[in-house]
């Protein structure tokens, strides 16, 4: 009996901490904050305050956050829709792989010069902070859509610089060797996992546009299936070393117009569960982090230094100069530049690299996490009012009928 008691008292802990976070949305309204960093930043605190929270292994929380990704982005990928993607896809695969590659580099560059850091552990925070990030893209966002292209290239980059983030991240912790070898070695990793998840991707959105047709015997089965095909997705172009989120989001934009069956609740199912996994995502991270080995380690000072020179310079500057080609207005150009917010999937590639037992893991991982809480907290809470400045349009997403 003495076992059930204590288990309810989990359960009703755990179910009051649910509840105090999907209420949080109303705080983050009132502060003006987005509620990514009321849950990355509380859950950070609450685990140094009650140590045994950050019990969670490393390799646990990397498996919690890839589940909650392939959610955030196969409903992503749903919202955005290939009709809606069709006129700017280049541009998107364009900002997605190229912005990320350059970004990475710039923050390198910026992190060996100005901190004497080693190119190696340059390299690695370079490209942990890379990728923007969907959730905290979709959450700023609010329910509303940007108006004209600046809303597709946003929300199209944050969903395809995760997979490019995250396969030169494996590819430059997989590298062997040194010098050319190292790179060539890494670059063949990254190109493979492009190309299979991308094929994987296509292939399987065009067999889902079948599959979620089937008749089922029960309504709520429907919502399922789609949940069930997306982590199998993703799973699929994994084992066959390609990049599982790119499939994910491939497969989730062509089958986001289709006139599928019992569709507004395949929605609104993907929907409700892509709230929740942002929630855990940022949760979770937040318990790995260690408040106390900021101060000791120097990154306090690293990290701010590098956040404001990759929102005011780096990405204005080599994000422009990747962005000159597509046509966009002023406005729209600088609200892109802007909004390339960052979140749990570089505070994931962190994990990745004390995983990896990287030289000065630690230290990275710290840099990584100040550099999100600075990027949520200053440019997430000025989105709205950025594009208010610029005259970008955000409009509310009526509710899917």
């Amino acid at each position: 009996m003495a076992d059930v008691t204590s288990y309810a008292w989990i359960l009703l802990a755990a179910s009051l901490a649910f509840l105090l976070a999907v209420a949080s949305s109303r705080l983050s309204a009132w502060l003006r904050v987005p509620a990514p960093a009321l849950f990355l930043i509380g859950a950070a605190i609450a685990s140094n305050v009650v140590p045994s929270l950050g019990g969670i292994s490393t390799h646990a929380v990397e498996r919690i956050v890839t589940v909650a990704l392939v959610v955030i982005l196969f409903d992503g990928g749903m919202h955005i829709g290939w009709r809606r993607l069709r006129s700017a896809v280049g541009a998107v695969a364009w900002l997605g792989v190229a912005g990320t590659v350059v970004t990475a580099g710039g923050v390198a560059i910026a992190a060996h010069l100005i901190f004497q850091l080693g190119w190696h552990e340059s390299l690695l925070i370079g490209t942990a902070l890379a990728p923007t990030d969907p959730a905290v893209v979709f959450s700023v966002l609010g329910g509303r859509e940007v108006g004209g292209r600046a809303g597709v290239l946003l929300e199209g980059e944050s969903g395809a610089n995760d997979p490019v983030g995250i396969a030169l991240m494996v590819a430059l912790l997989g590298a062997h060797g040194s010098g050319g070898t190292a790179f060539a070695a890494g670059l063949l990793t990254f190109a493979l996992q492009m190309v299979v998840g991308a094929v994987i991707g296509i292939a399987a959105g065009f067999a889902l546009r079948y599959v979620l047709r089937v008749r089922l015997p029960n309504e709520g089965l429907y919502a399922l299936r789609a949940l069930a095909c997306a982590l199998a997705v993703y799973a699929l172009a994994t084992v066959a070393h390609g990049s599982g989120f790119l499939a994910v989001l491939i497969a989730g934009v062509l089958v986001g117009d289709e006139a599928l069956p019992y569709r507004a609740e395949i929605r609104g199912f993907s929907g409700s569960l892509a709230s929740l996994a942002e929630i855990v995502a940022f949760v979770v991270l937040g318990f790995t982090v260690d408040l106390t080995t900021l101060g000791p380690l120097n990154v306090w000072a690293i990290g701010l230094v590098l956040a404001v020179l990759l929102a005011f310079v780096i990405r204005p500057v080599l994000g422009g100069l990747v962005l000159w080609p597509i046509r966009l207005t002023r406005g729209e150009r600088l609200f892109v530049l802007w909004s390339g917010l960052k979140g749990a999937v570089p505070i994931l590639l962190g994990l990745f690299v004390v995983t990896a037992g990287a030289a000065h893991a630690a230290q990275i991982y710290g840099i990584v996490f100040i550099v999100v809480a600075f990027s949520v907290i200053v440019q997430g809470g000025l989105v709205p009012t950025v594009a208010s400045r610029l005259g970008v349009p955000l409009t509310e997403i009526p509710p899917d009928d």
